[in-house]
């Protein structure tokens, strides 16, 4: 693309051909009114899918990692090669089925002082009911918040643009010189949490984050990691721990490590061993134990 295109969009594809294929789809079906390249990072997956990407549509960027360097790291990998003015990283199981990714680059470059947005996101099937409207801040020492909306029918009742405390990682899209100030999504994580720690990176640098419900994206949700497999459960807990390590100070911060290690986590504990679910509490330790390996390494994370 000879001239720089409004927007990049960049997908992580990990064993996930099939929904890569839909998203890709559903974005030629709908044309949009503003220039886009599209990139897709296969991050790894057992099969070489760059190839068949590639081969299938010759018009998009596919860049094979033979690794798999997680969410992060995949993003960031699409990221260095992009040419757009706004960054948008969106799930492979997402589909777009309207012409509305205008708006919300119409609301990032609306002020100066917005840095990133993301769009109403609902689940994509029935009864279709919102997954994401914003996010509550999270709380000061147990680091829970709220996301508005959840599964709640769509009534237009959060058909309001509004600032937001942290954006979802799903689907979100970053202003190019905002990335450059405040740097690419932390690699640390891996899985989970990186999204919230660069948007506080992002209100840390004084820019806001906002929801822009004109544009809709449907989600079909993540399979790659299983509903509450012990991967999810790992990385839940080691990357809850890193996130206020890298994000509270002082008393704060350590108030908030003892509740997770002497409260949340033998709550979450009990209820499995109730369950007879022993993987999961394995999960538990080893992301708790995981953590003391990495907080050490503090000048790097």
């Amino acid at each position: 693309m000879s001239q720089q295109p409004d927007i990049s969009i960049i997908t992580i594809n990990y064993n996930g051909l099939e929904e890569t294929c839909q998203l890709i789809e559903s974005l030629q079906q709908y044309p949009q009114d503003c220039s886009y390249e599209l990139i897709v990072v296969d991050n790894g997956s057992i099969q070489n899918e760059a190839l068949l990407l590639q081969k299938k549509y010759p018009e998009v960027h596919v860049i094979r990692s033979e690794q798999n360097i997680g969410f992060s790291g995949g993003n960031n990998l699409g990221i260095q090669t992009a040419k757009g003015k706004g960054i948008f990283l969106l799930n492979n199981d997402t589909l777009v089925t309207a012409n509305d990714l205008k708006y919300l680059y119409e609301r990032l470059y609306s002020s100066p002082v917005i840095g990133a947005v993301s769009p109403k996101i609902k689940f994509a099937f029935p009864p279709q009911h919102i997954q994401f409207a914003g996010f509550t801040p999270l709380s000061k020492y147990t680091l829970r918040n709220r996301t508005i909306g959840y599964n709640e029918t769509d009534e237009g009742q959060f058909d309001i643009p509004q600032e937001t405390s942290y954006l979802h990682g799903a689907a979100m899209m970053i202003k190019r010189e905002v990335i450059e100030q405040v740097g690419r999504m932390p690699e640390i994580y891996f899985l989970y949490y990186e999204e919230m720690d660069w948007c506080t990176q992002m209100s840390r640098q004084g820019y806001q984050l906002w929801y822009e419900p004109r544009c809709t994206i449907f989600h079909k949700e993540s399979r790659s990691t299983g509903q509450d497999s012990p991967l999810k459960t790992y990385y839940l807990t080691r990357n809850r721990l890193l996130y206020a390590w890298r994000n509270r100070q002082g008393r704060t911060l350590y108030i908030s490590i003892l509740y997770q290690l002497l409260m949340a986590n033998p709550k979450n504990i009990t209820m499995h061993l109730l369950h007879g679910r022993l993987l999961q509490v394995e999960a538990i330790f080893k992301g708790c134990r995981d953590f003391f390996l990495l907080k050490h390494k503090r000048e790097n994370i």
